[in-house]
């Protein structure tokens, strides 16, 4: 499978890669695209010609298939996409989450919340005593600390 991921930049900018996609005798100062992170991996700087844009790279709250074909007919899975650039213009704010809250689509507006079961809170010591009882039982023995109530 490949590695893809979703570009997301602003109507403005979106044109002009549009032109320079499409446009073969495009003037010298579009004829650059750079892609450039910074050392954590998550910040970085997205150029057009001598325009620079700060973008983000963000992950999706679901994971997102991509398909391509050949003949119009058969669909081929090329690659599962679970992470966005954004890039943004100068008074755009700055995604504060590593996760994006929303799809791609409309409906998928604050995806996570709606559509997901919050994790439970669950205590560290009560996992662990529940781990060491079941590893206790699987391994011939009882389980500690346990009330038995017969009833007749």
């Amino acid at each position: 499978m490949e590695e893809q991921f979703i570009l997301r930049v602003p109507p403005a900018v979106a044109e002009r890669i549009e032109r320079l996609l499409n446009d073969s005798a495009s003037s010298s100062e579009d004829k650059s695209l750079d892609l450039s992170f910074s050392e954590d991996g998550r910040t970085g700087t997205f150029s057009v010609g001598n325009d620079r844009f700060s973008a983000s790279l963000l992950d999706l709250p679901t994971v997102v298939e991509s398909y391509k074909t050949y003949d119009d007919n058969v669909l081929i899975k090329t690659a599962d996409i679970g992470q966005m650039i954004m890039v943004r213009e100068e008074g755009d704010s700055v995604p504060e989450a590593v996760e994006y809250r929303h799809g791609l689509t409309p409906p998928m507006r604050d995806a996570r919340r709606r559509r997901f079961r919050r994790e439970p809170d669950l205590n560290p010591e009560v996992v662990r005593r529940v781990e060491k009882d079941l590893q206790n039982i699987m391994a011939g023995g009882t389980a500690e600390n346990t009330d038995i109530l017969l009833s007749c």
